[in-house]
């Protein structure tokens, strides 16, 4: 789940097929070296996720701070607020300062999303109701080499953002 991700091979495609779809790119990097004072006894991962789309020469940053623990259902991705003090459209890995454990605050919005593995592949996803009238789907399938993502916003009931299938990341070949 940790490294980088393009959708080139299918973003070619579709453009072969003239159809419109983003060119997307997924980073995502464990971020627990960042946060000071994290329990002894916490055995969950914090990663940084940054997402970025092009599409009609438009690049859009959207990046996430997200932990991943066990479960005895499998394993559970849940939202953090991105922290105090950073840029929302601009955070990223990189650009992330040291942060206290206790000032983490975990989103309200979001409903945690549970994976379960199935022949080497994690699949699962949630659905968070965002506001009375805007549902926020999520659907992720991933494995050592691709990561499939299917994510839709719904503000009454009429699709506001997301696309008929899901973007299929590859690992970068160039990682580093």
């Amino acid at each position: 789940m940790t490294g980088h991700f393009d959708n080139k091979e299918q973003f070619t495609e579709m453009k072969e097929e003239g159809k419109i779809f983003p060119y997307a790119q997924h980073v995502n990097t464990v971020c627990n070296d960042k946060i000071k004072n994290i329990p002894e006894d916490f055995t969950g991962i914090f990663i940084v996720e940054e997402s970025y789309y092009e599409m009609d020469g438009r690049r859009h940053a959207s990046p996430h701070l997200f932990l991943i623990t066990d479960s005895d259902n499998g394993i559970i991705l849940s939202s953090y607020e991105i922290p105090e003090g950073e840029d929302k459209n601009t955070f990223s890995y990189h650009s992330m300062k040291i942060v206290e454990y206790s000032e983490l605050k975990k989103s309200e919005k979001f409903t945690p999303a549970i994976y379960q593995e199935k022949d080497g592949v994690w699949e699962g996803g949630s659905v968070s109701q965002f506001t009375p009238v805007m549902v926020f789907r999520l659907w992720e399938k991933f494995s050592d080499t691709c990561l499939e993502v299917s994510e839709s916003m719904e503000v009454h009931g009429k699709r506001t953002f997301g696309y008929d299938v899901p973007i299929r990341y590859k690992r970068a070949a160039s990682e580093g």
